[in-house]
């Protein structure tokens, strides 16, 4: 066994534990996504593991296929946990403890949490843990994004931290419990045994590569990481103009009042750290856009990370990082504020400290994605009266960049999930998609065009008929293009009923969409922002776009000039 102090690791010792930890993360990840049962976590990858700090449970490892948002997130679930621990003094080997409140470990309720502590030696060494989105948790409305919700009452049954094992024994009693508060039980049992299965995974991992390396050494490794990523993140600093740049952007609504919701931030860099100050956004707000304080700091670790995309995901890369959020904002919602929408929230987050950072280096960012997940739902009973609810979210363009177009129909940036298949999604549930495919003109005009948005037309298939719901944003605020790019095409969405195609009254979202069978709904998502000057696109590209059908020849000689049609020709 290695019994070297930290002091004495090498870099390629270092190098070497480095990958085999993210390679246990990687492995937890892969563990789930193989077991789940719902497609959000078995498709889309909406999960996450990974290691963290026996005594302040920041982020130590994440694996590379989970969601980013969950990096900062966890932690603060992580640290809930200790508090508990602490609090009851009964911690022990074999404990696992589960919860889904999202004002104490961020995102939303459809994030349960498993965290387990890690002992070696009969020490506590670090946390284990795992975040999945479950496919219900109760609630008002099937899939729990309740857009009419006004506390966290109605958007799914709330699960403080409890153990969910004591030493080893689980607990029936809160399985018995959790599967009593879904529609959907066969579904959360397959998701619990696979959060459950990664976890044991993770331990014997820890234990093949404590064995090999010793625990000093681990732990050294882990230090030290932290204390790399802190220094890459100061030298990165240090290469930027020192100055203050704002920027701000609007919510369509809080899907209870139409009322528009502006989410400001000035960002501030001085030497080697770097201040990201959100005063100025709207107050906590009645519907579900609003977000926990967890969530806001795990948002703009996650918009750093796509600024410097090359730091390690650990904690220490927020150390040179002031992150100032008001009291009282959608930003910091007190409990029991709804939370369910909290996607939406944090990808406007995302979008206005790009904005901002453009003033600083345009280089480094790219202009807005499309800005919303549209959470949509469909639910229903089939003819043998077994409940069905497809829920799923669904892509757009991506914003364009110094060096290229944005990408067409691609996910949001908050994650490296994928949109679940239409042929998984049509084989298991009564649905058909009459359209699955890429929408012209929605891309943002620039020297390089922002990303396509796509459209999506989904019909009912089941004689009985279904309910739907949608939550999304954008139908009132287009992407912003950057660099004197143009805005991406906002978001549409319609809904057929007997009398032809109906809009929400609230553009985004809406909840209580009766469907017939053969009836459908249809989402037209935005397009990502343009980057740079319309002057500066070639005309080669121009009149490719036109020729492969992205663009219209009469939206192309509107947005460009006919200058394309000579090389077309």
């Amino acid at each position: 066994m290695n019994t070297s102090t930290t002091s004495e690791i090498d870099p390629i010792t270092l190098s070497v534990l480095a990958g085999r930890m993210e390679q246990i993360a990687d492995e937890m990840d892969a563990t789930l996504f193989r077991a789940a049962f719902n497609p959000i976590i078995a498709e889309a990858h909406d999960a996450s593991h990974g290691l963290y700090h026996a005594t302040t449970g920041d982020t130590l490892v994440q694996g590379k296929s989970g969601l980013p948002i969950f990096v900062g997130v966890m932690s603060f679930a992580v640290q809930a946990v200790i508090e508990k621990a602490a609090a009851d003094g009964d911690l022990a080997n074999g404990d696992i403890y589960i919860f889904n409140d999202a004002h104490i470990g961020g995102t939303h309720l459809s994030d349960m949490r498993l965290v387990r502590p890690y002992f070696r030696d009969g020490k506590l060494f670090c946390y284990l843990a795992s975040v999945g989105h479950w496919h219900d948790v109760g609630g008002a409305v099937p899939g729990n994004y309740n857009p009419a919700a006004t506390d966290v009452f109605q958007e799914a049954f709330v699960l403080p931290p409890v153990k969910l094992a004591k030493a080893g024994e689980i607990n029936q009693d809160i399985i018995d419990i959790l599967l009593r508060n879904t529609r959907l039980p066969q579904s959360a049992m397959g998701d619990l045994n696979g959060q459950m299965g990664a976890l044991d995974l993770g331990v014997r991992r820890m234990d093949e590569l404590l064995d090999e390396y010793g625990g000093d050494t681990v732990n050294g490794a882990l230090d030290a990481l932290g204390h790399r990523a802190e220094a890459l993140m100061r030298s990165e600093l240090q290469g930027l103009p020192d100055g203050r740049w704002e920027a701000e952007d609007f919510l369509d609504n809080d899907g209870i009042a139409d009322e528009p919701l502006k989410i400001k931030v000035a960002l501030e860099i001085k030497d080697d750290r770097m201040t990201l100050d959100f005063t100025g956004s709207a107050p906590q707000c009645a519907g579900p856009v609003n977000i926990a304080l967890p969530t806001t700091v795990a948002t703009a670790y996650v918009a750093i990370k796509h600024i410097f995309p090359g730091l390690p995901a650990n904690a220490g890369v927020m150390r040179p990082i002031d992150v100032i959020v008001p009291e009282g904002s959608l930003l910091s919602a007190q409990f029991p504020a709804p939370t369910g929408g909290y996607t939406e929230t944090i990808l406007r987050m995302i979008d206005v400290v790009f904005c901002a950072f453009a003033g600083a280096a345009p280089d480094r960012v790219v202009a807005n994605a499309y800005g919303t997940i549209n959470a949509l739902s469909i639910a229903g009973k089939r003819s043998n009266g077994q409940p069905w609810v497809m829920f799923s979210f669904y892509g757009g363009g991506h914003g364009g960049a110094i060096d290229g177009d944005g990408l067409n129909h691609g996910n949001a940036p908050i994650s490296t999930a994928t949109i679940p298949p239409m042929e998984i999604l049509e084989a298991a549930y009564p649905v058909m998609f009459r359209q699955w495919a890429l929408r012209p003109d929605s891309a943002g005009a620039g020297a390089h065009r922002g990303g396509l948005g796509a459209i999506y037309e989904i019909e009912v298939l089941e004689e009985n008929g279904a309910e739907a719901f949608l939550f999304g944003e954008r139908g009132r605020f287009a992407p912003k293009g950057i660099a004197d790019g143009g805005d991406g095409a906002m978001n549409v969405f319609t809904y057929e009923q007997d009398e032809g195609w109906a809009t929400p009254p609230l553009a985004s979202k809406m909840r209580g969409i009766v469907l017939k069978q053969g009836q459908a709904v249809r989402l037209e998502t935005p397009g990502g922002g343009g980057y740079g000057t319309v002057g500066d696109r070639a005309a080669p590209s121009i009149a490719r776009d036109v020729a492969r059908g992205l663009i219209s020849d009469t939206k192309a000689d509107e947005t460009y000039g006919t200058a394309w049609r000579e090389v077309a020709q």
